[in-house]
Parts: structure tokens; sequence; C-alpha cells
């Protein structure tokens, strides 16, 4: 008898604890759909039926005459932001409300997660300001051979199967050219997977984004019980190696800069400036004034660092650069304006590709933001609120419990915003048809704000040079298997990726111009 009066007194504590904030939306008036026990809203997320941005998408959609939508996941209650002045507030104007991005579950994550994107608070602000000065232009301008070296190899391989007649996935093709890329201005390393099929440095980027059912499961089960799963690591899978990686680049440079001026020669200066100090975003003194806040940059944090400079920077870039040729594949009059604009520019620098050449070419540059409109390598940005907040439009206050999610891929794929949003057409971006001021919370493919991407310009130079290398010398087309509106891949994050990958065949162009 004592063990059913236990069983029952838990499972009513269990019930009990999920459905805690059911009301959460409720009471204050916000549309939402009716919760379940354990699931909250996200059930076909957790089972891998559908991304994180499909559901985000689909909740857009459902309540158009809404500003903001609730949700939620498993337990929490998230705000679905539908209105670009209050993504506004979200991301800027009020950006003290909301600093936190709010995915790691407990305030002290995981190693590997204590980097610059999923960091909080005073670790964040740190990291923010002391790396900031390594994407400056002389930085990119120097880092731009390095560039030339893997776009060559990129036409290689592009080479080899268009002599073939060999279909290419397209995303594994830019998977490899940014994961060689980031191998060398990164860390000093030749990965070479554009010419080795079982390159380890390719494999350990393909695992840190394959989740499987296990995975699917860990993620559930922390948004439930955060605090009870706080020691199980869901990147241990690639920790161990990345830590080690990490180690012996640091051992074989004698823990000192090379003079590479990569990622590493960076975290390796930093550190030797010694503690990193500034003002705290999170405490106040009595006079209200901020507190000073300090960090010691240590091996761990400068593994974790490495780990997202290597992981954000292939897979947006490879998943935004090729979605671009899988649309340019159906647009063959677009191509040809993009291929007669790399053209004219090559033609005016001997035929190279160069910093300079890459700035230059316009059209090619709206190509492919329309690609990222279209379909932008992060679906959706998130915020969490800091103590309590009231969203002035709406007279609704917020606290803690509630986290903020920008529906991004609903946004750019809006009509109110852009006309026929199905319709492929970078003379959108053109500086008399685009919209800057209207557009500025609308258009986020780098998100907005303090906490936009450090690397924007960084990844834009990389993306626009490895689609230049590839459309100086190949026509792309749509291969048999082709398919014209790929799924997305379910189990799909933060980033998004294709179900399948983008299958394209690529014909060698009688005219180019890079040598």
């Amino acid at each position: 008898m004592i063990f059913v009066a236990l069983a029952v007194i838990a499972i009513v504590a269990i019930y009990l604890y999920n459905i805690r904030n059911f009301n959460y939306w409720k009471d204050r008036g916000i549309k939402h759909d009716k919760p379940i026990l354990f699931f909250g809203n996200n059930a076909r997320n957790y089972l891998m039926k559908k991304s994180v941005t499909e559901m985000l998408t689909e909740m857009y959609w459902k309540y158009p005459e809404e500003k903001v939508v609730g949700f939620f996941r498993s337990t929490g209650p998230d705000l679905i932001v539908r209105d670009p002045e209050i993504v506004k507030r979200v991301l800027t104007t009020d950006f003290i409300h909301f600093y936190p991005r709010g995915l790691n579950h407990t305030k002290e994550p995981e190693p590997l997660l204590k980097n610059l994107f999923f960091a909080d608070g005073d670790l964040w602000r740190l990291l923010r300001q002391r790396m900031t000065p390594a994407f400056t232009s002389g930085k990119l301008r120097a880092m731009f051979p390095l560039i030339v070296e893997r776009a060559e190899k990129l036409q290689a391989r592009a080479l080899d199967a268009a002599a073939a007649g060999r279909t290419l996935d397209a995303r594994d093709l830019m998977a490899r050219y940014t994961t060689d890329f980031i191998g060398a201005c990164g860390f000093g390393l030749d990965a070479d997977s554009l010419n080795d099929e079982d390159s380890a440095f390719r494999k350990l980027g393909a695992n840190i984004f394959k989740v499987s059912f296990t995975d699917a499961i860990i993620i559930m089960l922390k948004d439930m019980f955060p605090h009870l799963l706080k020691s199980i690591h869901s990147l241990r899978k690639v920790e161990g190696e990345l830590t080690d990686l990490v180690k012996v680049i640091l051992k074989k440079r004698n823990y000192q800069p090379s003079g590479r001026n990569d990622f590493i020669d960076l975290l390796l200066e930093c550190r030797n400036k010694g503690t990193l100090t500034g003002e705290s975003i999170e405490r106040r003194k009595a006079d209200g004034s901020p507190e000073i806040a300090s960090l010691e940059l240590d091996d761990g944090l400068m593994a974790a660092q490495v780990f997202v400079f290597f992981a954000a920077g292939f897979e947006t870039s490879s998943s935004a650069t090729s979605f671009t040729l899988h649309q340019l594949a159906f647009h063959p009059e677009v191509q040809k304006k993009v291929q007669d604009d790399i053209d004219r520019v090559l033609a005016k620098h001997g035929n190279k590709l160069s910093y300079e050449s890459i700035k230059e070419m316009t059209y090619l540059d709206w190509a492919f933001k329309e690609g990222m409109r279209m379909f932008p390598s992060l679906g959706f940005l998130i915020r969490r609120c800091v103590g309590t907040y009231t969203i002035p439009e709406l007279g609704v206050t917020i606290d803690d419990k509630a986290r903020v999610f920008i529906p991004v891929q609903a946004l750019h794929n809006d009509p109110k915003y852009f006309d026929n949003p199905e319709e492929f057409r970078p003379e959108r971006f053109h500086p008399d048809a685009f919209d800057t001021v209207a557009l500025k919370h609308v258009y986020l493919p780098f998100g907005e704000g303090p906490r936009a991407c450090i690397g924007e310009r960084l990844g834009h130079m990389q993306s626009l040079a490895g689609l230049a290398a590839i459309l100086s010398k190949f026509t792309v087309e749509p291969a048999p298997e082709t398919v014209r509106h790929p799924a997305i891949y379910p189990p799909s994050g933060i980033v998004q990726s294709v179900k399948g990958g983008l299958p394209l065949l690529f014909k060698e162009r009688k005219h180019f111009n890079v040598q």
C-alpha cells in the first residue's frame, strides 16, 4: 500500500509540475493552441516529425491577425513574435531586457556551449568585446588568399563530376568548401575535405549537426526537467575530439600566436592580454552603475569558441550557398545574369578572384541575399526575457519564464513584406527597390542588434567567393533526382537543413574567366 501511495503521489507531482505554466498565455490574453501533457505544443518536433522552424512557421500563419502568438515547448511558455516593431524592441531598442538567447537550460552550461553564440550575460559580453577585432575589414582582406586556394579546389572537384556527367550534392560540396576554409583560416589546418572523401574534419562537422533519436529524447527531457539533467552533455559525442584537437594545436604553437592571424592566434592574443574585464550586463551596484565583470580565457573556453567558429562557420554558409545554387538551377535566366555579372567583374581584375572583385559582384550579391530570404540558414532567432517586461504595443507583461522566438523563415516569406515571396527574384535587393528602414527587422538572415552574427562579413565573403568560383566555370542544372521543393530535415535545430541534400548537375561553361 505504501508503494502504491508513493506512486500515486509521484504521478500527481509530475502532472502538476508539467501543467504549472499552462495558463501562462491564457492569463495574459495571448492566443495559443491548447498544450498537452509533457509535450506542450511541441510534440511533432520532439518526435522528429517537424523542425523547430517549421513549427514556428505553422503557428505564424495559423494566427495571421495577431502581433504575437503563445506556444509551449514542453512546460515552458514561449512567445512567437509576428510584428516587426516588437521584433525591433526585442533585438535592439529594449535589448537590455532580452540579452540572453536562453538556449542553455541551466546557469552553468556544458563546456562546449560556453561560446559566443550560446553564452549569456557577462560571459557573452566579455567574449564579444574581446573577439570583435578579429572580424575587421583588414583581417578579412588578409584571409582572402586562403579563400582563393579553397575556391580552386572547389572548382577541381566540380570539374571531375562535370567531366563524368555525375550528379553532385551541392549541399555536401559547399560544406566541404566551407569546412576547408574554416580549417585554414580558423586553425591553420589543411582539412582537404574537397579531395579526401573520408576527411576526418568533414566527419567532425557532420557529426555536430547529426541528431539521433537518443539526442531528441535528451533535448525533450532537458526541456522538461532542466535541473535534473544538467550533467548530461548533448555534445559529448564531439566534445573530446574537438578539445583534443585544440590542445594539439595550442601545444604545437607553444601557446603563443604563430603569425598566421587565424582564429587560434586571436584567442591566444586574447589570453596573453590577461584577464578579460568589462562592465557587467547582469549585476548593478547600489547606485545603479554596473559592477565590473572579469573572465579568464582558459583552454576550455578556447575550445568552446573554436567549436562555434567551426560549426557555425561551415554549416550556415554551406546551407545558404547550396540553396542559392539550387534556385539558380531552376532559374537559368537569373543564372545567366549572375554569370554575366561575374564575367564582367573578373575581366576587370585579370580573371582572378580577389577581395576587391567579390565586392564588385553586385548581382551575385543580390542573388545570394534572395536565396537567404527564401531559406535563411537560421530559421528563427531566440531570446529570453530578463525580469519582467511589458510589451508597449500589447500592454502585456512577461517575465523570465518566457522565451521569445522570432520566426525568420516566416517573416522572409510573408507577402506583406515581399510580394510573390515564392518567386526567386534577386532584383528585390536593388537599392532602389529594397526598403532598408521598413525591412530592417523583417529581413534577418544574420540577426540584428548587439547579438547579430559577429562573423556576418566573413560568412558573406566566403559564400560569394564560393558561388563565384562555381558559376564562373560551371552552369548548374537540376539532376534527374533533384526535388524542386526539397523537404526540411525534421531534426534541424537552429540551422536549417534539407532532407536528402541538393543534387545538381554541373556543366562546364564554354567560356569562363577564372584561371
